[in-house]
């Protein structure tokens, strides 16, 4: 399995770099009508999606050489993820276009669907769900939810739901209420710290750039504004929800929430901004602006800038995203989870640390 991963990895990388190295279209410079550079856009697009097609084959490549099938791709696409796939995408598109088209915060809340399949189904179908939802978000989907740059970003979709997958397959977002005190307490230091500094770090931007001036609403549409509180009413439920979750009923799976989604936006930020420096000069319209704006503000270049920008957004982001996709898996019955390619690791475990010991065992295999 590892094999067949470093063969996939290495045959993207060498694909993309070629791509763009050689054939991309990155000199056009930024569109004064839209904004951004839509001859690199498209670019971006058009290089990583091959690559990706590239990588995935020689990943199934080295699988039938190892074993004459192709059994690790075909289990994670049973009937159920085929029909969950594009209920996930009409999720992500319509709540990433009121967060973008609405209120300028600091988050997407565009891969909810990705994750949510990743973790249901495996990396590939939620790799693929996050890829098809970039590409159609650009070239299918008609206005006002259109975004004419996110299918340059469909290779961090994908790698959202690849590592989505992962988390799932690793047993993380299984509940574990009733955990020893001790537990807890370590849990409670890597949630409430890691909230809190992703809280600090993003007061010190908006303020920086804002001020008093308050949450900017981006768009007069009503639909598009309530959509867009919503999402912020999702980030602040997700705060008291997981502090619920670690001291009222117990559940350490609080802490790996945060830890994957912690570790999934860095991730994401670190692919996603060399993309937004070359196409938008950081600035993308969105509300994650008034961070890079805080950053430039501060002295750095605008690649430091963009990174800095997407490690704090990215992982707030997908802590929230995380955290609302446990919430459905968990409230989903345990027959309709088990039906699912990877429903079984998303049981509640036993609050013992044997038992705990025998999960890592088995999400290792």
């Amino acid at each position: 399995m590892v094999v067949r991963w470093i063969i996939a990895i290495a045959a993207f990388l060498v694909v993309a770099f070629i791509g763009i190295v050689g054939f991309g279209n990155f000199a056009t410079g930024i569109d004064e009508e839209v904004f951004y550079d839509i001859e690199g856009a498209d670019s971006f697009a058009v290089i990583l999606a091959v690559a990706l097609i590239v990588g995935f084959v020689a990943y199934a490549a080295v699988e039938y050489a190892q074993t004459r099938t192709f059994a690790s791709i075909s289990r994670q696409f049973d009937t159920r993820t085929i029909v969950l796939m594009p209920v996930a995408i009409a999720i992500n598109i319509v709540l990433g276009a009121a967060v973008a088209n609405a209120l300028k915060i600091p988050i997407y809340l565009d891969s909810i669907g990705t994750i949510l399949v990743g973790v249901l189904a495996g990396p590939i179908p939620g790799a693929l769900t996050g890829f098809l939802s970039n590409m159609l978000w650009t070239y299918v989907v008609p206005p006002p939810f259109n975004s004419g740059a996110a299918a340059a970003f469909a290779i961090v979709a994908a790698v959202i739901g690849l590592v989505a997958g992962l988390v799932g397959r690793a047993a993380w977002l299984r509940p574990r209420p009733n955990r020893p005190m001790g537990q807890l307490l370590t849990g409670a230091v890597v949630t409430i710290g890691v909230i809190a500094l992703m809280a600090y770090l993003s007061f010190l931007g908006y303020e920086a750039i804002i001020g008093e001036s308050g949450i900017t609403v981006a768009n007069d549409n009503v639909a598009f504004v309530i959509l867009g509180w919503l999402a912020l009413a999702l980030v602040v439920l997700t705060v008291i929800g997981l502090l619920y979750m670690l001291f009222a009923r117990r559940d350490l799976t609080a802490s790996y929430v945060v830890i994957a989604g912690l570790g999934t936006g860095i991730v994401a930020a670190l692919i996603s901004a060399p993309i937004s420096a070359n196409l938008f000069g950081g600035v993308t319209g969105a509300g994650t602006d008034f961070l890079v704006a805080a950053f430039r503000q501060a002295g750095t270049d605008i690649g430091a800038a963009t990174l800095g920008q997407g490690l704090i957004s990215d992982p707030i982001d997908k802590i929230t995203t995380f955290f609302v996709v446990y919430l459905i898996v968990s409230a989903m019955a345990t027959r309709m989870k088990a039906r699912f390619p990877q429903g079984e690791r998303l049981f509640d475990a036993p609050a013992t640390d044997a038992a705990d010991d025998g999960e890592w065992r088995g999400a290792s295999a």
